[in-house]
């Protein structure tokens, strides 16, 4: 949305290999109704530009695994920039897609037009980790150009940088949850309708005058969705809003966050529909910074309390518990096993 002016390798095993290789702290999913996904292992696919993996492109690696995938993939990508436009389809879950570092690991696109068809890199499928990449639009001004869409249920991102302009974090639909991410954009960069937690990200506005961080799509009263922000850092130049009502329930709360002195003292806005102000969930706790005066916030918006806050405060608004899990022991490769635990894939 926006303002109107707005091959596969053959898997199996026979020898176990104690290789030590890159392990962090990071989460897979699993969907608790497959009981038959081994959570301890992942096929390992290894993506380098150079030639020494078992693909060039990412795509290709995605492209690999089954339909109706049951078994957890670690797809893992080399350093390089990988000009592509990436889609993760529905019927290949849990599928993981890590660099080693963000600043090294990048995926770019330019496009802009359609919401949907605009993104570098689309999630369509259930159980999506990724990690340490970058996921970037390089359109630039003038029209939506989305960076990264996530439309299926279940999805991480670890120390990931999502860069655009308009509508960089398409956050559509299903639970997820972000922490360490840089997201950068200028009008209106994390918006759908999600159930997401992000924590500790780092939220930077490039805009120049009242761009918006925030446009969640809720719809109805009903819907268990909403952004929440735990222990984030938003910075930037110019000024923005924290949020503005993309659905008339629209519901996002900001909690331990730093606001600097680009957030309008206003706080937030009503897309020129004043019908909003009644519906919308618009809250802080405990912000601090420049920006977190709220001596002057529209009188629609709210201050927490404690016993208000304390949903929003953990994994369980996102239902974490039953879906985020640790990462695998062990990782396959053809007919090795390798042990999760060091640095060299």
């Amino acid at each position: 949305m926006g303002l109107a002016l707005m091959k596969r390798p053959q898997y199996g095993y026979i020898v176990v290999v104690l290789v030590q290789i890159a392990s962090a702290c990071f989460f897979i999913m699993a969907n608790t109704a497959t009981a038959t996904t081994d959570l301890s292992t992942a096929v390992l696919v290894r993506v380098d530009q150079s030639g020494n993996g078992d693909y060039k492109k990412i795509q290709d690696a995605i492209d690999s695994v089954p339909s109706n995938n049951s078994e957890l993939v670690f797809i893992w990508v080399k350093p390089g920039v990988y000009r592509e436009k990436i889609t993760v389809p529905a019927d290949k879950p849990f599928v993981t897609l890590s660099g080693a570092q963000a600043v090294n690991t990048i995926i770019t696109w330019s496009e802009g037009g359609n919401i949907h068809e605009s993104p570098t890199m689309t999630v369509l499928a259930s159980d999506f980790v990724g990690r340490y990449l970058t996921i970037q639009n390089t359109y630039g001004s003038g029209d939506k150009a989305v960076a990264l869409r996530v439309s299926g249920d279940r999805a991480a991102f670890y120390g990931c940088r999502i860069l655009s302009y308009q509508d960089t974090l398409l956050d559509e639909v299903g639970s997820h949850y972000y922490k360490n991410c840089y997201i950068e954009g200028a009008t209106d960069f994390i918006c759908g309708d999600a159930n997401s937690l992000f924590e500790r990200c780092q939220l930077h506005s490039i805009s120049g005058n009242n761009g918006s961080i925030t446009a969640q799509s809720r719809n109805s009263p009903s819907e268990n969705t909403g952004y929440v922000f735990l222990g984030c850092k938003i910075t930037g130049n110019g000024s923005a809003f924290l949020g503005r009502p993309w659905g008339t329930y629209s519901r996002v709360v900001f909690t331990y966050t730093y606001l600097s002195g680009v957030i309008v003292p206003l706080g937030w806005d009503n897309w020129t529909d004043g019908t909003n102000q009644s519906s919308v969930f618009y809250a802080e706790y405990k912000c601090y910074g420049p920006g977190a005066d709220r001596s002057k916030r529209v009188k629609w918006s709210q201050s927490l309390s404690k016993d208000e806050a304390t949903p929003f405060l953990t994994k369980d608004m996102i239902g974490g518990k039953t879906w985020l899990r640790a990462p695998p022991t062990y990782f396959k490769r053809g007919s090795t096993i390798i042990k999760a635990g060091g640095s060299n894939l």
